[in-house]
C-alpha cells in the first residue's frame, strides 16, 4: 500500500505540470482565435471542447457505453498526427478510454463531431506512449466523429 501514497513532492509536480498544460492550451486557443468558441468540459478539468456537429438523438452515456468513432489525434504543440482511423471505425467502452474522451464524447450524439483539447493529466499523464510516438506529459488535440452509441 505504501507505493500508492502520493507525497507532497508528487502533488507539487502534478500541479506544476497542470499549470504548464493549461498555459499551452490557453495560448493555443488564443493564437488560433478559439478563445470564445472552445468551452471547458467542467470548470476544473482543463479539457476544452468545440462541437463541430451536434448529431442526432438523445444518447445516454455510462462507463459501460460502447462508442464507435472515427478520430484523428495530434500532439497539440506540433500538430503532428499520432493516430488516424481514416475508414476504420473502432469501438471502445467509454470507461476504458482516456479521461478526456470520457468527459468530451458525451457532449455530442450519434453523427456528431467534436474537437477535444486534452491536458496530459486527462490523457496519459507523465507516461510516454512510444507506440504512438507521444512523449510524457503530452497535450492532445482530437477530432472525433461519433458513429454509434450502444448501451
Amino acid at each position: 500500500m505504501a507505493g500508492c501514497i502520493k507525497t507532497n513532492n508528487d502533488v507539487a509536480v502534478e500541479k506544476a505540470q497542470a499549470a504548464i498544460d493549461d498555459k499551452l492550451i490557453a495560448n493555443y486557443l488564443s493564437d488560433n482565435g478559439l478563445t470564445g468558441i472552445a468551452k471547458k468540459v467542467t470548470d476544473t478539468s482543463g479539457v476544452y471542447y468545440i462541437v463541430l456537429r451536434q448529431g442526432q438523438g438523445n444518447d445516454l452515456y455510462t462507463s459501460s457505453t460502447q462508442v464507435t468513432v472515427g478520430d484523428t489525434g495530434k500532439l497539440l504543440t506540433t500538430q503532428k498526427i499520432f493516430t488516424e482511423t481514416n475508414n476504420f471505425h473502432p469501438s471502445y467502452i467509454l470507461g476504458q478510454v482516456i479521461l478526456g474522451w470520457r468527459l468530451g464524447i458525451p457532449k455530442i450524439n450519434t453523427g456528431g463531431i467534436i474537437r477535444l483539447l486534452i491536458p496530459s493529466r486527462y490523457a496519459y499523464g507523465p507516461y510516454a506512449q512510444p507506440q504512438l510516438g507521444l512523449p510524457a506529459n503530452a497535450v492532445l488535440d482530437f477530432d472525433i466523429q461519433l458513429y454509434n452509441v450502444t448501451n
